[in-house]
């Protein structure tokens, strides 16, 4: 199926590892150029080149998005490179874990900002440039805990749950924009860091067919998937 991306630019963040990385993969699969950026210089001068071998531009930044100024930094990057912004995939990865009484108020200030606030800068200022060009493709990845809240990742609960109700309420505001607005909320994949852990005797994703996932929802024939979760975690969830 041809997804309508070919030509297309995407921002993906903290994509030089894990999810990220099969994200962006998967986009550039697709034909889109992309702008990636992550803290670590190394794995991200890695991702860069396997994506130009695939063959499509690839701009590759060193950035921290925890920075309030690092998603304007980014938007900017991308137009000034390439003169537009189509898709934004907004990722950061999660807070450390903790059951809800026994954290403090600065871990979850600084859980807010990294996986909450991350995200509002960045699509807030993607959309500047999505809505007058009549279309584009928002996805942020956050986490299965967003349906079903997860007993030690208190942290991650309370902001991620907080980004999917600014995302489905933003999502409405961009209807008949031509502008989408999802998120994606991924179960336990066989990334670098779980295969350091040890991965589980269980089913586990592929990020690779995680990455497919995104690209489907940032494509063109995806343009009436506005304000929904899509839970990939092969059914672990319980939730309705």
């Amino acid at each position: 199926m041809d997804l309508g991306i070919n030509g297309r630019v995407a921002l993906v963040t903290a994509s030089s590892k894990g999810l990220g990385r099969a994200s962006a993969i998967a986009l550039a699969q697709e034909g889109a150029s992309l702008v990636i950026c992550a803290r670590g210089e190394e794995a991200l001068e890695q991702t860069a080149s396997f994506i130009r071998e695939i063959g499509v531009d690839v701009l590759a930044i060193a950035e921290d998005v925890t920075d309030a100024a690092a998603p304007r930094r980014l938007v900017d990057a991308a137009i000034e490179r390439f003169g537009r912004l189509d898709i934004i995939v907004a990722n950061n990865g999660g807070p450390p874990p903790g059951r809800a009484l026994e954290v403090d108020d600065d871990a979850l200030y600084r859980a807010i900002e990294a996986n909450f606030m991350t995200s509002v800068r960045l699509i807030r200022l993607g959309v500047k440039h999505m809505v007058p060009a009549g279309w584009g493709r928002i996805c942020a990845i956050t986490s299965y805990s967003v349906v079903q809240p997860i007993d030690n990742l208190a942290l991650s609960n309370a902001a991620r749950t907080g980004l999917w109700a600014w995302v489905k309420t933003a999502a409405l505001d961009l209807m008949g924009t031509g502008v989408t607005l999802n998120i994606a909320c991924p179960g336990m994949h066989l990334t670098d860091r779980i295969k350091s852990l040890g991965a589980p005797e269980r089913e586990i994703g592929d990020p690779v067919d995680f990455g497919k996932v995104i690209a489907f929802m940032c494509s063109a024939p995806a343009g009436y998937v506005n304000g929904a979760a899509f839970v990939i975690d092969g059914g672990e969830t319980l939730a309705l």
